[in-house]
């Protein structure tokens, strides 16, 4: 075993729910334990269980099984203890107050935060108020910064590919076009990913804003062609040219003023350009949900695993991440208030476009 200060940790997960928490928080208890007896404290519900102390011992738990497991057995929340901080009603504390008290209660030498952008973007604030915490990269939208990859975000594409095919019968069947709207508000690279394997025709994208004019002709050459169904992969953020001149506050009013999500416009506005008869299918929830895919559970376990080091080794302030293959440590500072976007040297976008599929640009 080797030496290390660092004794009792705490792990919370926080935001949206991905495949692969699980895997990475076991492999994080299991080698931190292995190989520096290190103990870790669990923390319930993300940063709202931080600041209420809401905690439990990790060694009361079975961690083989995690591996597999989808969701997070810590749960998780939204809450954001540097937005808009208030007392506790019970406790008169603020927010970083009872973080402070949680560290003190139960003895904590560092904390492992897995999470998004937001979760890490709290990290980040938390390092900077003078608390030893390390992030970990947890997303199906793979848009964080300073890091390759993220675990969740290949079994979302498995899922998301899966859809779409099963689609695809139902509009060969009818003769229809099908847009199935794929999550990602800010970024597209699940769309991109999914829309791709799945072999759309069209792919929409946040980052590449539509002319549905360019789209309709596309579509209608196909149709001259003898093709008679067409899916349109729209990432749940997709963006058109007008949208794009708008400002972040008029985009945002746009956006509420919507009585269904973009899936719904695009397929409309398909449907009135072309007169091919065109249906929505949003897929949600289920691309974040279950069981992590093999590819995921390793990714995961690798980060978990490197996390222990990191801990060890008091690389706090930073990020456990990928970089061409390695795991490599990202200043947490570099990574929060930011989301990673496609760009036009994005290779699998230029193999998308070499392959023929239409963006709307």
């Amino acid at each position: 075993m080797k030496a290390s200060t660092i004794k009792t940790v705490g792990i919370l997960t926080s935001g949206g729910d991905a495949p692969g928490l699980n895997a990475a928080i076991r492999a994080l208890c299991i080698s931190g334990k292995n190989n520096y007896g290190m103990k870790f404290i669990g923390i319930r519900n993300g940063y709202r269980g931080l600041i209420d102390n809401d905690t439990f011992k990790m060694d009361t738990i079975d961690l083989e099984p995690l591996i597999s497991q989808g969701g997070t057995i810590l749960g998780t929340s939204r809450v954001k203890p540097f937005k808009n901080p208030v007392p506790d009603p019970k406790t008169g504390l603020l927010p970083v107050e009872g973080i402070k008290e949680t560290f003190k209660k139960n003895k904590l030498d560092a904390l492992v935060c897995l999470g998004g952008n937001g979760t890490n973007t709290t990290a980040s604030l938390l390092s900077e108020a003078g608390f030893n915490v390390i992030g970990m990269p947890k997303t199906i939208d793979n848009d964080i910064v300073g890091t390759d990859e993220t675990f969740g975000f290949h079994t979302a594409i498995d899922v998301a590919t899966h859809g779409i095919e099963a689609i695809r019968t139902t509009a060969k069947s009818h003769s229809r076009a099908m847009v199935v709207e794929i999550m990602g508000h800010k970024v597209g690279w699940l769309g991109l990913y999914a829309g791709l394997a799945g072999r759309a025709d069209v792919i929409l994208l946040p980052e590449i804003p539509y002319d549905i004019k360019k789209i309709a002709k596309y579509l209608k050459a196909k149709k001259a062609k003898g093709q008679n169904y067409f899916i349109i992969a729209c990432s749940e953020g997709a963006i058109d040219l007008n949208e794009a001149a708008l400002s972040k506050k008029e985009f945002k009013k746009a956006r509420e003023s919507m009585s269904q999500s973009v899936g719904f416009r695009v397929a409309k506005e398909i449907e009135e350009a072309t007169g091919i008869e065109t249906r929505t299918s949003v897929l949600g929830y289920l691309q974040r949900g279950g069981d992590p895919a093999p590819y995921d559970m390793i990714l995961a376990t690798k980060l978990g695993s490197a996390a222990a080091d990191f801990l060890a080794e008091k690389r706090f302030g930073n990020l456990v991440a990928v970089k061409n293959g390695s795991i490599v440590a990202t200043p947490l500072s570099v990574v929060a208030g930011k989301v990673k976007e496609i760009t036009e040297e994005e290779p699998v976008l230029k193999t998308a476009r070499d392959l023929g599929i239409c963006f709307g640009d």
